[in-house]
């Protein structure tokens, strides 16, 4: 009999966020997977590390860090192929991803191959942008206001757009594209408006005013939240 897969989000970083289900399940599984740079165990191995206690077994699954789509795609297939080898053999499989599995989460791309052949779970997690505005202390949305989630990576044409037609905007996974985003926010005149965070709920966490970031040392982790309907008070700025 084939095991079960669980899609498990372990949030943004700190392991006090990660559900007692989410806890549970990772400890209970014979097979614990998670995706990992070619060298080095991965920020979701990290996270969950201290509520290991049944010491599954661990399946590093090595997603290389690219801009084309190519190797990533070939990394989940062989992925993909590893989780069926344990599933046929009978193991229950908690494959943990940072956030929410179904939120940018590098679960989905191993679930669209798979799920439809296996028993699956899927345990949401804390999402960046939750975490993020929680760490900011600004609410994200209110009433009938509209929330817009943002890929950092898109064009700056349709990032402008899409920003000047919401109410509120999360600015995700900025790295190297922060400089596109400054340029976007000072062009609309929306900088004092917006607030920036990295790392966010993890010890590392900063809070830096717009004007104050150099470019050239933001990290993945990090977010710009835009709200444009009334002009919040900025906490805890460094």
């Amino acid at each position: 009999m084939a095991g079960i897969l669980y899609g498990i989000g372990v949030g943004p970083g700190d392991p006090e966020l990660i559900t007692l289900k989410a806890k549970r399940l990772i400890n209970d599984s014979d097979v614990l997977a998670y995706p990992a740079p070619e060298t080095g165990d991965g920020l979701a191995l990290k996270i969950v590390r201290s509520l290991l206690h049944n010491t599954p077994r661990l399946l590093p699954l090595r997603i290389p860090i690219s801009l084309s789509s190519s190797p990533a795609h070939h990394a989940y297939d062989l992925s993909a192929k590893l989780l069926e080898h344990e599933l046929d053999s009978g193991n229950s499989v908690a494959v943990i991803c940072v956030g929410d599995p179904f939120f940018y989460g590098s679960f989905m791309y191993l679930f669209e191959r798979i799920s439809d052949r296996y028993k699956t779970e899927i345990i949401p997690g804390v999402s960046s942008p939750m975490a993020c505005a929680a760490a900011l202390k600004v609410p994200l949305v209110s009433r009938n206001e509209i929330l817009t989630i943002l890929p950092a990576s898109i064009e700056e044409s349709e990032l402008e757009n899409r920003i000047l037609n919401t109410d509120a905007a999360a600015i995700i996974k900025v790295g190297r594209h922060f400089p596109k985003i400054r340029r976007v926010l000072r062009h609309l005149r929306l900088e004092k408006y917006s607030l920036y965070i990295e790392h966010a709920t993890m010890n590392n966490q900063k809070i830096i005013q717009l004007e104050k970031i150099d470019s050239q040392k933001v990290p993945y982790f990090s977010m710009v939240l835009v709200r444009k309907i009334r002009e919040q008070e900025v906490a805890g700025v460094k």
